[in-house]
């Protein structure tokens, strides 16, 4: 759906995004990661068509954004970090303006706005002034004007700065709901909530991208071993014993008591080498009940340190 090649903006001396090479599929939420000043905005407002390129190509749908700058502006819905609301209008009114200005037909002009306000739910404020609006009903306010001309491409930039936990989760939860038909750039400093919404990752470091892919391959690429979290009722000693006799396990550690011989473990082990299924088997053959066992493999925190200031690249 968006195809970015050899992208390169500079301004004066400065190289703000350094030759970006990457896609984004139909139908994909896409996080758009960076530490601060690292390009992700400069990007953003290129592919949107606010800035130009100093080189490279942005495509949207076959479309050259230089070349026909209408064609991909009708399919991109933008909402930049600060909404670009009226303050003094009413939220039927500032959609209806936006509306004019996505030249929206006057007969689905109605429709429409009805849809984009049940969508983003917003219709029982619809006629009070923006200003009067909590920050999170804004934030809806500004997802709804960029669905309006219903664009197959969703950018959105920190869509959740400055909401308190509720309001995230409930915008976290639109975004899911509007992944079902729309393409999505989702840029966000809230690492949990592009593990939790985002199917794969660009993260890109002082203009450069440093990685591209799925925060599971990204965290299975970058880790030395893998590591489990395993609670077992039963000796210690033996227990320890026991788990180090399985192939592959290079480190086992007791972490928590958690009675009188209920214990959680760290085992960390090569990480080429699954160790669940032999531990499994050698806890049942000591009659060593399994009680809790969970991954403890590279969060997105973890690989986003490590690929933004070891300067890693796992393209």
């Amino acid at each position: 759906m968006i195809e970015i090649q050899n992208l390169t903006k500079k301004f004066g001396q400065i190289t703000a995004v350094d030759d970006l090479n990457f896609t984004v599929n139909k139908g994909e939420i896409l996080g758009f990661l960076g530490p601060n000043g690292a390009g992700k905005s400069t990007t953003m407002n290129i592919i949107t068509g606010y800035l130009p390129s100093t080189e490279g190509t942005v495509k949207v749908d076959g479309f050259d954004i230089m070349e026909n700058p209408t064609e991909v502006k009708k399919r991109i819905g933008y909402l930049p970090e600060r909404p670009p609301i009226y303050m003094d209008m009413t939220i039927k009114e500032y959609l209806d303006f936006v509306s004019d200005l996505k030249l929206v037909e006057r007969r689905q002009k109605k429709a429409q706005m009805n849809n984009v306000m049940e969508l983003v739910n917003i219709t029982d404020v619809r006629d009070r002034l923006i200003k009067n609006l909590s920050k999170g009903y804004k934030q809806r306010v500004g997802l709804a004007q960029a669905l309006i001309g219903s664009p197959d491409v969703l950018v959105l930039d920190e869509p959740t700065a400055g909401l308190d936990p509720k309001q995230i989760i409930e915008v976290r939860k639109l975004i899911k709901t509007l992944g079902k038909k729309h393409t999505i750039i989702l840029s966000s400093h809230i690492l949990p909530e592009v593990s939790a919404v985002c199917e794969r990752v660009v993260i890109i470091n002082k203009g450069k991208i440093v990685a591209v892919d799925t925060p599971d391959n990204l965290s299975k690429g970058l880790g030395t071993a893998s590591r489990l979290s395993v609670t077992i009722d039963g000796p210690k000693s033996s227990i320890e014993s026991d788990i180090k006799d399985i192939a592959g396990v290079k480190y086992i550690k007791a972490n928590i008591k958690k009675d009188k011989d209920v214990i959680n473990y760290i085992v960390e082990s090569d990480k080429n080498i699954d160790i669940i299924r032999p531990l499994f088997f050698a806890m049942a053959k000591a009659g060593y009940p399994i009680l809790e066992l969970k991954s403890m493999d590279m969060t997105l925190e973890d690989i986003f340190l490590s690929v933004t200031t070891e300067e890693k690249r796992v393209i």
